[in-house]
């Protein structure tokens, strides 16, 4: 029997993992970051993924980071939480969803394994269900990111292969621009799963396919810019909302230009939310190079855009 889940709608940030000049999780600012999302209309929070350091961070550190957020976010009235648990291993994959589940979790996501890839969308199910099945009451995303997993399975083909295997599969983080496959998920048994967009430079392009909310890093520091997208496309100002998704854009090139993933720490540390650097093998930014990056975020002029402490 399939359980019963609430869909998202609005944006669901992809927090960082605060950490401090040694590279060790500071867990006491876990805490300020849900009040931080909340402040800002988040209503969820995707933690352990890819700009959470997952990969990255030990079983022991995940676990860590998800007690915390479970205890900051119950302190909150509109944040949710969705834990990646997704690895090479469904054995530790397995722990990290029991742990969630034991301590409350709303949601957990997996992920393809990105070492040993499943060839077909059955393989890739299979997989997935002994996770889920491990946790029957907790609603399972799957986090589609291709171009990081190497995993190029179609997500419709996968939905058509789990939907009978994973009871609980609430959705699907789709972190890909196939637009057809998307649609057609979005379509899949009239509309059955969640479908929670995951590139934020072409949000606007999902909303017309019918997408209700977001997953994204840039969430975490500009989430007034989306809100703003977002209310303008339901208002059928189009002109507006593309005006709004270019700023977007305009803002994650910078991204590219300071040398990709880390930037995004260096954007909380523009808004005054320091969450320290990434780990080893990312490159981080110099302070050098940050003081020019504060001039060209200076000169992005959406100043009233960003996210307030």
């Amino acid at each position: 029997m399939s359980i019963s889940t609430n869909k998202f709608e609005g944006l669901v940030a992809a927090p960082f993992t605060p950490m401090d000049k040694k590279g060790e999780v500071i867990y006491e600012r876990i805490s300020g970051y849900a009040g931080l999302l909340e402040k800002n209309k988040v209503v969820g929070a995707f933690i352990n993924g890819s700009t959470g350091e997952g990969v990255s961070l030990s079983q022991k550190e995940k676990m860590k980071i998800t007690e915390a957020w479970v205890q900051a976010t119950s302190n909150t009235k509109n944040v949710k939480t969705i834990n990646l648990v997704g690895g090479t291993s469904y054995i530790e994959c397995i722990e990290n969803a029991q742990h969630s589940a034991d301590c409350g979790i709303d949601s957990i996501a997996l992920l393809a394994p990105y070492y040993f890839k499943p060839a077909a969308a059955g393989q890739l199910a299979e997989f997935c269900a002994k996770i889920a099945e491990a946790v029957p009451n907790t609603p399972v995303y799957f986090y589609h990111i291709p171009v990081l997993t190497g995993c190029n399975v179609s997500m419709f083909d996968f939905l058509q292969e789990a939907d009978s295997m994973i009871p609980n599969l609430a959705g699907i983080k789709y972190t890909h621009e196939d637009f057809m496959d998307f649609q057609s998920c979005m379509s899949f048994k009239n509309g059955k799963y969640d479908m929670l967009w995951g590139r934020d430079e072409n949000l606007v392009s999902a909303l017309v396919l019918g997408a209700r909310a977001g997953v994204g890093s840039t969430f975490n520091y500009a989430a007034p810019l989306y809100y703003q997208l977002i209310d303008a496309f339901n208002e059928s100002d189009l002109e507006k909302a593309r005006k709004l998704q270019q700023q977007s854009i305009d803002m994650i090139r910078l991204l590219g230009k300071y040398g990709g993933i880390a930037t995004g720490k260096a954007y909380m540390r523009y808004i005054g939310f320091e969450c320290g650097e990434f780990r080893l093998p990312i490159k981080n930014m110099s302070n050098e190079a940050y003081k020019e990056f504060e001039k060209d975020v200076q000169g992005l002029q959406m100043q009233d855009l960003f996210s307030t402490l």
